[in-house]
């Protein structure tokens, strides 16, 4: 009798702890969304000030500011970045703001797209950079259209812009070793 009493014992609390394991809900912190923003801007914790975070209508808005300049973001509470902005130190007034969503996936015909691709030459430094960029994403440069290629000297940093599928991708590359440092498609 003992050994059933037990067994049963056993059994009930052992579901019960399968019950409070089967939450479906993924709950992520605030720290988990600051963590997804500082990745997102190649932050380390030490680099990021004047951090804010506020909830907003089933997302949350995330600012903070380092020495490159000033990061706002919106992220849904699934850990997903809705919107970004980036807004270099005081001095310049250059903003970026890309809303971020799924790409859509369109076709197009070979003649259109060869229509689009510009016929820009590079320095050595920045069709390094391109290249970079391009093998990172397994592409080379008759894959892609609407290829720039800027030098940022605070930074010693190149921005690669390029066109493919409809989808523009903007990468960051560091002048010294042509590493790609981050990839945004948007």
């Amino acid at each position: 009798m003992m050994v059933k009493r037990n067994s049963l014992i056993f059994l009930t609390a052992f579901g019960l702890l399968l019950t409070g394991c089967g939450k479906s809900g993924l709950e992520i912190t605030k720290d988990d969304i600051l963590e997804v923003a500082r990745d997102d801007a190649n932050a380390t914790k030490s680099e990021c000030e004047n951090v804010s975070i506020k909830e907003q209508k089933g997302s949350y808005i995330v600012s903070f500011n380092t020495n490159g300049g000033s990061y706002e973001y919106k992220i849904g509470k699934n850990g997903i970045i809705k919107e970004r902005s980036f807004k270099r130190g005081a001095k310049e007034e250059t903003t970026e703001t890309e809303k971020v969503e799924e790409p859509v996936k369109e076709e197009k015909s070979i003649t259109s797209k060869k229509e689009e691709k510009s016929s820009t030459s590079f320095d050595e430094g920045q069709q390094q950079a391109i290249n970079a960029v391009l093998a990172n994403s397994g592409l080379v440069q008759d894959d892609v259209s609407n290829i720039t290629c800027s030098l940022d000297s605070n930074t010693n940093q190149y921005t690669v812009t390029f066109v493919l599928n409809d989808v523009t991708t903007t990468a960051v590359v560091d002048a010294a070793t042509f590493t790609v440092i981050s990839t945004i498609l948007g």
